[in-house]
């Protein structure tokens, strides 16, 4: 999903649908939470940030949302060891239109959470969701339970 059109103070997000937007410090528009979440389950694939033996890693998933939190399935792992020591991480996902020069990005801040609940991890099996890389099993699921979530905007005017 691209934006059809882009405009910092009016960001068209698709033909039928315009939200206001604040202007920031730098001139790019903030998102409210409403149209973050609607961008995030618009797209399949984002970006996890966690720190794995003192390093920070920046891996992408496929993943769904679910609710506010974003959910994807994992191998045992550096993935899987953060969720379950229920770390901070940071989960983004972008679009952008380059014609326009104009995109949008969202950032979720929050801690991974290994699902274990059989009625959670019933609903969640029932979306479908396939790991892209499937050369090794990913039968864990993890949640991004999120305490922050930011949009932004940059466009031309």
């Amino acid at each position: 999903m691209t934006p059809t059109s882009v405009d910092a103070r009016e960001f068209t997000i698709s033909a039928s649908d315009k939200t206001t937007v604040t202007i920031d410090h730098a001139g790019g528009g903030v998102l409210p939470a409403a149209t973050c979440l609607w961008l995030l389950a618009g797209e399949q694939v984002g970006r996890v940030a966690f720190r794995a033996d003192g390093e920070i890693l920046v891996l992408p998933v496929n993943y769904v949302l679910d609710g506010d939190a974003i959910a994807f399935r994992t191998a045992t792992g550096s993935k899987l060891a953060a969720a379950l020591e229920e770390d901070a991480v940071g989960f983004e996902v972008d679009g952008h239109d380059p014609v326009a020069r104009a995109g949008w990005s969202v950032l979720i801040n929050g801690r991974a959470a290994a699902v274990n609940d059989p009625q959670t991890l019933s609903r969640l099996e029932k979306t479908g969701l396939a790991p892209w890389a499937d050369r090794i099993a990913h039968p864990h699921w993890v949640r991004i339970l999120p305490e922050s979530m930011t949009g932004r905007v940059v466009a031309h005017s």
